[in-house]
């Protein structure tokens, strides 16, 4: 039995979830990271039910706020890897200033996002990037909102790794998930997923129609170019590795946690804490 496994799921039968978490495990276990050297960090939503499935380190945050709590347990920790999973909504509605600034920071985290188009723990909401024009089972109406659109985003915002991928393409989901862990600084790995009870626009089968495996050709290494591909206005969805360099992660940089082990195997100067909080007295 997986080492991974913990518990069973309360997911929908034939939710993406599903095959985001069994690539997760596989994708663990096959780079040999130990369970207590791993750290899953969610939000609020079913994506954000994935660590509890799983034997590891995990935070649950607020709505939006898991990413903070990852960057401070990779800044304190550094040996610990640490993976977030996280929805639309939670990453880029609710989340959407934190995503920006830890794209900033580029501290050595990896972020999933479960991108189903919708709010599925409230029953189908629309969600940041809910497609224009369209009806689900609250929104009864056309859509009015421009879609949220996160690569283009994080490549504008100056993000280090940036790779979309599809929960029905298992082979090609594990290799993104490979790249984005072992990439040092933030990873953002959008993956496309259906949500089968309230989405009935991106289903599974539309995106095993849409869906395109990014040319090997395509120079990751061209903001400009990965930039472009991500604003191409079209019914094809590329995915793959948009864009990637090696920027010097945060902790490379800051003088204090380049400076020596990790910061929890110091020793803690309890007078100098003392004293620091007694000025604000």
């Amino acid at each position: 039995m997986s080492t991974y496994i913990k518990h069973e799921t309360a997911w929908c039968p034939g939710c993406g979830n599903f095959m985001i978490l069994d690539t997760l495990k596989s994708v663990l276990e096959d780079l040999d990271l130990p369970n207590d050297q791993v750290l899953l960090a969610a939000g609020i939503g079913q994506a954000a039910k994935t660590p509890q499935y799983l034997n590891a380190n995990s935070f649950c945050g607020l709505h939006g706020r898991s990413l903070p709590a990852a960057q401070a347990a990779k800044m304190a920790n550094d040996d610990l890897t640490v993976i977030i999973d996280t929805g639309d909504g939670d990453s880029y509605g609710e989340g959407g200033n934190h995503f920006l600034h830890a794209i900033r920071r580029n501290v050595d985290i990896t972020h999933f996002v479960h991108d189903n188009r919708i709010y599925g723990l409230t029953k189908g909401q629309i969600s940041p990037t809910t497609d224009a024009c369209t009806e689900h089972s609250v929104n009864k109406v056309c859509n009015l909102n421009t879609p949220f659109n996160p690569l283009a985003i994080a490549l504008s915002a100056g993000a280090t790794f940036v790779a979309r991928s599809f929960s029905g393409n298992k082979e090609h989901l594990a290799e993104m998930m490979k790249r984005a862990i072992r990439h040092k600084g933030y990873a953002l790995l959008d993956i496309l997923q259906p949500c089968v009870s309230f989405n009935k626009v991106n289903t599974f089968k539309y995106y095993k129609e849409h869906v395109d495996i990014l040319d090997e050709n395509h120079p990751t290494d061209d903001r400009m170019a990965a930039l472009e591909l991500a604003l191409t206005n079209s019914d094809r969805i590329p995915i793959g590795v948009f864009y990637e360099n090696n920027h010097p992660a945060f902790a490379e940089t800051h003088s204090v946690l380049s400076a020596g082990p990790a910061l929890v195997d110091r020793e803690t100067d309890l007078e100098g804490i003392t004293a620091l909080m007694n000025a604000f007295v």
